[in-house]
């Protein structure tokens, strides 16, 4: 076995230009489709985690002077975070649908093409 030769054509494989074929394309689109709602759920879970704590801070006087005042702003705090978070899945199964029915025609022509080559 030459390695030598193995070696050679590693490096002309990672330099050369890489010409963009149909499952990369597929690929792509696929990633192009999910990446809206996978940027939207992350963001607004984070968003609703960090409410959610920050009333459980002021229920337990963390935050403020541990009066029932802020005993009551932070249950009301931490349930609007809370029902935020219960929330984020069905709002990013409603995003997914929208940006894959935006998708899905030319993503279904490209995996054709791909499976009829073959």
């Amino acid at each position: 076995m030459n390695t030598d030769k193995i070696y050679a054509e590693a490096i002309v494989n990672e330099y050369s230009k890489k010409s963009a074929t149909k499952v990369m394309q597929l690929k792509k689109l696929d990633k192009a489709a999910k990446m809206p709602a996978q940027i939207f759920t992350y963001t607004f879970g984070i968003i609703c985690a960090l409410i959610a704590g920050t009333g459980m801070c002021l229920c337990m006087g963390v935050i403020g002077d541990g009066t029932a005042v802020f005993m009551a702003l932070g249950i009301a705090v931490g349930i609007v975070g809370f029902i935020g978070a219960g929330v984020n899945y069905p709002l990013y199964k409603r995003i997914l649908q929208k940006t894959k029915d935006k998708y899905a025609g030319d993503i279904i022509r490209l995996a054709t093409e791909i499976a009829e080559e073959n």
